[in-house]
């Protein structure tokens, strides 16, 4: 993935940067942290391989539509174990986007007490991803781009950056919003070099996902209907080579 803060120009002013409590946990290596990469290098390739097999369009899917992203259980990456992105194509020509579920312990009137209308808003704030930990984006239900600095990600759904736009979606339709402390950026091309890769297992994006309520078994569930995609088109090459790869590559103990 990109480097946080490919945008900074997005950054929001509503600077969240010294609660330590929003933010999530950054990866922890063990003494096994080597074997590790090196079976992740194989992983990789063997996953790939696997992919062109039998999800070709996989990572033409990425290239002009929302989707998302069902992280793979040997992604050990803190920040994105276990987890459901949805990721856009984004202006610079890369892709934009947010971890579904991942929903903190705050709201957002608890964040920020002298701004009334913040504690309208029922939803929990989630933790969107490592990208501008410090700032506040929102994903907006709404039929046009709610203002300034705004990412159409599909039908009806935005991303919003610019804080002034985000006050405003707060101050007019609180509860038409979810609220993210940071968000997930790929410049051109990652985006698609990591479903490659076998990090990432696709679907198809739907609103009624992106704000349903209890997201704790989210991850389980999307697992299991992309393993009944790939079962629905497997090829006997895949399944000889997917085979394969569960006898040879081991998760660390």
């Amino acid at each position: 993935m990109a480097r946080p803060d490919i945008w900074p120009g997005f950054a929001s002013r509503r600077d969240l940067s010294l609660r330590p409590w929003l933010q999530a946990p950054r990866p922890v290596y063990s003494r096994r942290q080597s074997r590790y990469n090196y079976l992740m290098k194989a992983f990789r390739i063997l996953a790939g391989a696997f992919l062109l097999l039998v999800l070709p369009w996989a990572a033409q899917a990425q290239e002009d539509e929302a989707i998302f992203l069902v992280a793979h259980p040997m992604f050990r990456d803190l920040d994105y174990r276990q987890t459901v992105l949805l990721a856009a194509p984004a202006p610079n020509g890369g892709h934009v986007g947010v971890i579904l579920n991942r929903p903190t312990r705050r709201s957002l009137g608890s964040l920020f007490p002298e701004h009334e209308p913040s504690r309208k808003v029922v939803d929990p704030v989630y933790y969107g991803g490592p990208f501008s930990r410090g700032a506040l984006v929102a994903l907006v239900k709404a039929d046009a781009a709610p203002g300034a600095g705004s990412v159409l990600v599909m039908k009806n759904l935005y991303l919003a950056f610019r804080a002034n736009t985000i006050d405003q979606v707060i101050e007019s339709q609180p509860n038409d919003a979810r609220y993210y402390v940071g968000y997930v950026g790929w410049r051109p091309g990652e985006l698609r070099s990591e479903i490659d890769k076998g990090l990432w297992s696709v679907i198809g994006a739907e609103l009624e996902v992106v704000f349903r309520k209890d997201t704790e078994g989210l991850w389980e569930e999307m697992l299991q209907q992309s393993r009944r995609i790939r079962a629905g088109v497997e090829r006997p090459q895949a399944a000889a080579l997917a085979l394969d790869f569960s006898n040879t590559i081991l998760p660390p103990r």
